[in-house]
Parts: C-alpha cells; structure tokens; sequence
C-alpha cells in the first residue's frame, strides 16, 4: 500500500486529493505538490472511511481540532458523544479523544464509528492507564506497552497520533536548567519525562522512532510530534527548552516524511502577543514549512473563565502569520472536565479566530462569506444575517429577544438606526 505522501511523490492525484481541491477550490496539483513535500497533511487512515476529510497546511484554509473525552473523575462516554455531535455541527474540522477514565477502548471505538470528521488520539495516556491499572503505576510501562497501543489504536482507524517525541533526556535537562516558572504542563509531556527519569531510560517514542514510522505507515496515520514541553506561562514562552524541542521535532519530521508518514508540528501554548509572530516564524523556518498545530495559543494567564477568547485572540494572530491548525480551548481550560456548552464555546471562538485569520490570508471562501454578510446588513435583511452567522440559533434568539417596532431595524438603535438614516440621505439628497 503507497501512503498519500508516496501517490503524491509518484506525480499521481488520488481521489482523496481530488475531493478536498473541489472543497478548498483549490488546483489538485497544488495540493498534491505541498503534499509531496511535506508542507500539507490530509489526516486519514487508510482503512477508515471519513465523511468529510481535510487538509492542513500551505494554501488551505484555517483548520480547527476540538479535544473531548472521559477524565479520572467524570467518565460518560453518551456525553463525550453530545459532545462529538456538537463539535462537528459547529465546525470542528477534526476531533481528538483525549480519555483517560472508564473503558478506554470501548470509548475510543465509539468515537470512531460516530465521527464523520478525522479522529486523533494521544496513544501514550490509554498506555499509562493501562499500565497504572494492571501494574500500580503508569511508570511501570514499557517500550512494547507504549509500541502495541500505538498499533491498536491504528488498526481501530485513527487518523493522527500525538506523539511527545521531542521529551527527551537531553531537551528534559535543558528545561532543568531553564528554571521555569511552570516546568512541563502537557500531560503527554509530563508522563513522559516521569517515566524516562524513574526508568532512566530514554523516551522510547523517540528512541526507537523508526519502529514507530513503520506502523504509522502501514496505516498512513499522520503523526502530530507533540510540543511536550510548550510553555505554560507566558513567563516560559520562548524559551531554551521550548526551541531545543522544537529543533529535535524538525529533525524528526523529516525522517517521518522520508518515510512516507505525513507530519505536522504542534506548538504552543501559552504565549504573549508581541511573542507570537515570531513563533509561528521560527516554526515554519527551522521544520522547514511543515504544517503548525497550535493550542491557543492564549495571550495572557489571567483570563480563567474566558480562556475560549484569550486563545481565540492568539490563535487568529498566529493563524494569519501562518500556523495552520488551531486546537480549541474551552471556558472551562485550566479550572474543569469541558461540560458540553463549553465544547460549543470554544468551537465557536477558534472558528471565529481561523476564519478571521482565513481573511486576512486571502482565502476566497472565507472573503465572500463576510461579503454576503455585509450586504445582508446593508440590506437589513434579518434572516440572511441569521442564516450566515456562525451560530444562527444564537443570532436569532437575540433577534427575536425584543421584537422593534420597525421590523426593517434592530432594538439598539431603533428610530436612529444609521443605515435606514442613510438610506434616507441618499433617496433624498445624494440621488445622481
């Protein structure tokens, strides 16, 4: 079997790559092109039919990944599914199962049969479960334990795997003598680091990297190399640590893509704004263009509540410099297990930050949706605005909130409204 990245190579346009050009109308041979070297990634397993697949990288459209899944203290897989349904009405482009409570297996498997968009899992939580509940503790995993679920959870059809590669004994120490101020906050990361140190081994995801490729690409499952060591303080962005991970992700990627494995870049986290830019910048320069997977990220730690707006005002800066792929953050971030509301929230802010980002990058789809927009407002055309929000549940129930005495205006500027002013301006003064 040729993974997408080898059809690509071999100058030939898959199907795959044919249905996402007429979605992002965009040339095949473009997509094909970015594909083949690495700059673009469309996550699917090849023995996993997706209703509606995507593309992530150079050229594409904005893309938007909504974490869900069952925690140590709240595990209900039908609400874990309300939440998948929800993500998806709201335009989650992929969906990633982040579970660590209940049964992990019969949990995952439900997602994938209910999902109609690419699923993307952590395989090295269900391992430290695993281990934590057959042996005491997830320590007491091993390289096969780590190397077997990656498999399982490829032959149950994920899409794209976090991976924490990049946390190793070398960049670990790195981040020793940096003396954050909030050390390791990925879970992935964490877990890795821990294990490496009470088994003083090296991390095994990276030290037997190639066994690794060759499962991913018997099922061309993309390979997200996680940022285990982003910064979780805008005080630690930036930093030593951050960057020497970032270098040993870059050498990664390229082996994954010489393998014929599809990759992309994850990166942080908690960055301020003046910061940002220059993120996404050394990202695409030292992983040479390979698509940038970012939670957030959040431009302040005081926002606690309202994280959903803090990363989505990250996220849109560092989206129109070039990041491709926004990871949702939800109100409920750093405080709460996400209820379903909150999965809504922060669907709907990171859709408003890529779109946003998508307009300033041009992308056409993206321009004439705020085109008919503007001209529905205009028009004070009601339902036409109501129809092209993001969430017309929402329009519409403030809409109808308070019903005007003129239905061609709404309750805020009522006989004042300016465009009706205007309107008159022009019939009675303004008329060539």
């Amino acid at each position: 079997m040729m993974t997408q990245i080898e059809i690509a190579r071999g100058k030939k346009i898959s199907p795959l790559v044919r249905a996402i050009a007429k979605v992002e109308e965009a040339s095949p041979n473009l997509i094909s092109k970015y594909l083949a070297c690495g700059q673009l990634v469309i996550p699917k397993n090849a023995f996993r039919d997706i209703k509606t697949p995507c593309a992530i990288g150079k050229n594409m459209s904005v893309k938007i990944n909504a974490n869900i899944g069952t925690s140590t203290d709240e595990s209900n897989l039908s609400d874990e599914l309300k939440k998948l349904d929800i993500a998806i009405k709201f335009g989650a482009d992929t969906v990633m199962d982040l579970s660590v409570g209940g049964e992990l297996k019969g949990v995952l498997k439900s997602i994938l049969e209910h999902s109609s968009v690419p699923i993307g899992t952590v395989p090295v939580y269900q391992a430290a479960v695993i281990a934590n509940r057959q042996r005491g503790s997830f320590l007491k995993m091993t390289r096969d334990d780590m190397l077997s679920l990656i498999e399982y959870q490829a032959a149950l059809g994920v899409d794209f795997f976090t991976l924490h590669a990049g946390v190793t004994k070398e960049s670990v120490l790195k981040l020793k003598k940096e003396k954050r101020l909030m050390g390791i906050v990925s879970r992935g990361g964490a877990i890795m680091a821990n294990w490496m140190f009470a088994n003083k081994k090296e991390n095994p995801i990276f030290e037997y990297f190639d066994d690794v490729l060759e499962i991913l690409r018997k099922y061309d499952v993309t390979l997200s190399l996680g940022d285990g060591l982003r910064p979780g303080s805008i005080f630690d962005a930036t930093d030593a640590a951050q960057i020497a991970e970032l270098k040993i992700l870059a050498g990664l990627a390229k082996r994954a893509n010489a393998k014929g494995v599809q990759v992309m870049i994850e990166g942080p986290g908690h960055v301020p704004l003046n910061q940002i830019i220059k993120n996404v910048q050394l990202e695409k320069k030292i992983c040479h263009g390979a698509p940038f997977y970012i939670l957030g990220p959040l431009v302040t730690d005081v926002a606690a509540g309202y994280d959903h707006i803090n990363g989505a005002i990250g996220g849109c800066l560092a989206a129109s410099a070039g990041a491709d792929f926004l990871c949702y953050v939800t109100p409920s971030e750093h405080l709460s297990h996400p209820g379903i509301e909150d999965v809504k929230e922060g669907v709907i802010a990171s859709r408003i930050a890529a779109h946003g980002a998508d307009v300033a990058r041009g992308i056409k789809r993206a321009v004439a949706w705020d085109r008919k927009m503007s001209e529905a407002r205009r028009g004070r055309d009601w339902q036409a605005q109501i129809k092209l929000s993001l969430d017309p549940e929402k329009a519409r129930t403030y809409r109808e909130r308070l019903v005007p005495k003129d239905h061609k205006v709404c309750t805020m500027c009522g006989d004042y409204c300016s465009i009706r002013l205007m309107d008159s301006l022009e019939e009675c003064y303004l008329r060539d």
